[in-house]
């Protein structure tokens, strides 16, 4: 017993040793994060709109039965990454035309407000999460985050963090094109 004992802090050596080394394999992506909702319904959640915007609000009924697979962009005033990646948005939704709907995160209502006049509001319908729950529903890691979601309701994609660089948009626009959101020309 003894013995045993004695090679216990070995054992654990060895076990953080793997973990340490899988973190470092450069063929790890860290934002391939495994999804349980994807090629599940969408959560159900029913977020008001954020005060003082004329955006109406988002629930899980807004995404299904559109015309093609929308895009829900997680975001707040408070994050870096999420102002990166706001032009790169609002390109999408101006050229390819997709529809994007938005989840603003534990944020304040006059932050948001005042943070969407300045860059511009490209998204057809933002909820207010104050309280964090629908991202909670939705597995959120952090913001920002980016589902695309197919005419039923169902989440087909889930990018984490900013898009933003050639290769980020690159991936997000054959996601896009997968789903059926982007005409393959478009490309």
């Amino acid at each position: 017993m003894t013995r045993m004992l004695a090679l216990l802090p070995l054992l654990v050596a060895v076990v953080f040793g793997g973990f340490f080394l899988w973190g470092l394999n450069p063929e790890r992506d860290p934002n391939e994060v495994p999804s349980v909702l994807i090629s599940q319904p969408a959560p159900e959640f029913a977020l008001e709109p954020v005060a003082g915007l004329e955006t109406p609000g988002l629930s899980r009924a807004d995404l299904v039965g559109n015309e093609t697979p929308v895009v829900v962009n997680v975001f707040a005033s408070w994050c870096v990454p999420c102002r990166a990646e706001h032009a790169v948005l609002t390109s999408l939704v101006e050229r390819d035309g997709i529809v994007l709907f938005g989840i603003n995160y534990k944020d304040e209502p006059d932050d948001a407000a005042r943070w969407l006049a300045e860059l511009g509001n490209p998204y057809a319908r933002i909820g207010s999460d104050l309280s964090g729950r629908a991202g909670i529903e939705w597995g959120l890691s952090g913001v920002p985050e980016t589902f695309i979601v197919g005419t039923d309701g169902t989440v087909l994609y889930r990018y984490v963090g900013p898009v933003v660089g050639e290769v980020a948009v690159a991936k997000f626009r054959e996601a896009l094109t997968q789903a059926g959101a982007l005409k393959q020309e478009g490309v």
